[in-house]
């Protein structure tokens, strides 16, 4: 905000004075907080650090000691320089002792070789220092503007980041307690040097206060929490070169401009507030696993921006072996019998389940809701050695955790509730498939799709299984692969086309779940009677009824054979 001891050098009114710096080169980066003339020797006890003293000399000690003890006074109360007009008291240049003084306590003094109304200089000085004022101010106040306005519209955290980097011109890194990357914006730098080695690099990051800058490493940080509660650390990068000067790294008093104090601490309360907000939502960690699985899911992000995000936030994915994992319930929620929020919290007790399992088994992944009845995960392992052990390891881990919160044992997580077999919320089986294992994330989509469409056609798998491969799903496993190709849909239509159709105009009667129970149960017609709920009698007459309308032998191995891998193939087509 005030301009420095070099700008008003440059100023007409001094440039007029002939101005020679003869000490103290090094500390011409000092701010000029105000302009003060002075002619007598005890001036030091009227300031108060960051003046610039005009004088004339006229009033100064005549003695080599009292020059030095003036010189040291004016050093010790913090002034930021000493400009002595020629030609009253001193007439070819100031005395040397002043000179050795004020170069050992690294005061800029300045000789004005030519008269010069100081009047003018004072002038000068002081309307750039206001009109410096009025900008800060102009800018201090779009600082709360922009961020009340965030507050308000209950912005995202990338937005947040974006606006604080925008109004600032710097580098600014959102990070939780661990040193792990929650956010950041680069202002136009390569995010790759910003986030190299970020854990180690900000760990070195110390600041004296809630919010301060470190001079030692160039940042401003501010603690970002509210309540009582912290959760992580907003930095700004300042200057954006990264390198301090080395005139500020010898200047306790020099920092970054008061609206970058104003701005990150603005920042961090927009962020701490949208937060308390969403207190009952996904945390910032579930929304940026989240954002990256999906990206890998519909190609919404480049693969390598999904890496470096990634990688910044803890979960390195480059040269790892990966496979795609995904958990869900075997049934979803029975259509009126939850409510959107009951099916929120069910798939959020899910989500906490499988994380927390991760944890137990020392798994490194990606891992977030998928969709409304779907966890997936991305294993990133050493080497695929590890991948059997590993799932086997999660399956597990999961088993424990699920158990243990059902009995009451373990809370996952206060807000959640329980997550056992008799909850009323998380309970119930669950189904854990995982895909082929493969060795780079620009093939980890393969990987995670086909572990959503192996839990997919698990669903009606009767056996307990750990983990779910490909091999274990057979015939409704491939099925499920194949359900959008259109040869497989027109199968379906030329067996069951006639059957759907019926079903359409008589709703009440529904001869397709006659003719699945039919055949689930192997034929048997007393035993499929029996688990339809309806006498025999009833029971055949509906199934004469289904072989009129398909035109089919239903006694014959064949053409039951067809229907059934007709019907598993309708529902892998139904399946989202």
């Amino acid at each position: 905000m005030f301009p420095t001891v070099r700008e008003v050098l440059g100023l007409d009114p001094v440039r007029h004075g002939a101005p020679r710096v003869v000490a103290g080169d090094a500390g011409l980066d000092r701010p000029v907080r105000w302009v003060h003339v002075a002619e007598v020797p005890d001036i030091a006890t009227l300031l108060g650090g960051g003046e610039l003293v005009l004088t004339t000399g006229i009033g100064l000690p005549g003695d080599d000691a009292g020059l030095r003890a003036f010189i040291g006074d004016l050093a010790d109360v913090g002034v930021s320089g000493l400009v002595v007009e020629l030609g009253r008291r001193y007439l070819s240049g100031v005395p040397r002792v002043m000179v050795a003084a004020a170069e050992r306590r690294g005061l800029p003094l300045v000789e004005l070789r030519r008269a010069t109304p100081f009047v003018r200089i004072t002038e000068a000085v002081h309307a750039l220092i206001v009109d410096a004022q009025l900008t800060e101010l102009r800018a201090t106040e779009e600082i709360h503007q922009r961020f009340n306005d965030l507050s308000v519209e209950g912005a995202e955290t990338a937005e947040v980041l974006r606006q604080a980097a925008e109004l600032s011109g710097c580098p600014v890194v959102l990070e939780n307690l661990s040193r792990q990357v929650l956010g950041y914006d680069p202002a136009g730098e390569s995010a790759e040097l910003l986030l190299d080695a970020w854990e180690q690099h900000s760990r070195r990051i110390r600041p004296a206060g809630r919010t301060a800058y470190d001079r030692n490493s160039g940042w401003l940080v501010t603690t970002v929490g509210a309540r009582g509660q912290d959760w992580g650390r907003l930095l700004l990068r300042w200057p954006a070169s990264g390198d301090v000067p080395s005139a500020q790294a010898t200047e306790p008093t020099v920092g970054p401009p008061t609206r970058l104090t104003i701005l990150i601490e603005r920042a961090a309360s927009t962020l701490a507030l949208g937060r308390l907000i969403r207190r009952d939502a996904e945390g910032l960690e579930r929304q940026i696993h989240r954002t990256l699985l999906t990206a890998l899911l519909d190609h919404s992000r480049p693969v390598d921006e999904v890496a470096l995000r990634a990688k910044a936030f803890g979960v390195v994915l480059d040269r790892r072996h990966l496979v795609g994992v995904m958990v869900r319930h075997r049934a979803d929620d029975p259509a009126g019998e939850a409510g959107p929020e009951d099916g929120q919290a069910r798939l959020r007790d899910l989500s906490e389940a499988v994380g927390q399992a991760l944890r137990e088994a020392k798994l490194t992944a990606l891992t977030s809701a998928v969709d409304d009845n779907s966890v997936g995960a991305l294993l990133a392992l050493p080497d695929p050695a590890a991948e059997d052990r590993a799932l086997s390891a999660f399956a597990g881990a999961l088993r424990r955790v699920r158990l243990d919160a059902g009995n009451g044992r373990v809370p996952v997580e206060p807000s959640s509730g329980p997550l056992g077999a008799d909850a009323p919320r998380g309970g119930g089986p669950v189904i854990v498939a995982a895909g082929s294992g493969v060795g780079s994330l620009r093939e980890a989509r393969r990987s995670l799709v086909e572990a959503r469409q192996i839990a997919e056609a698990a669903r009606r798998d009767r056996r307990d299984l750990p983990i779910f491969r490909l091999p274990h799903v057979g015939l409704a496993g491939l099925l499920h692969l194949l359900r959008d190709e259109p040869r497989l849909q027109t199968f379906v239509e030329r067996e069951l086309g006639a059957l759907l159709e019926y079903d359409a105009r008589h709703p009440r009667e529904q001869l397709l779940d006659t003719l699945r129970t039919y055949l689930e149960q192997g034929r048997n017609k007393s035993a499929a009677a029996a688990a339809a709920h309806l006498s025999r009698p009833a029971f055949y007459e509906r199934l004469a009824r289904i072989a009129r309308i398909l035109d089919v032998d239903l006694d014959s191995v064949e053409a039951s054979l067809s229907l059934h891998v007709a019907l598993l193939a309708l529902e892998a087509v139904r399946t989202p």
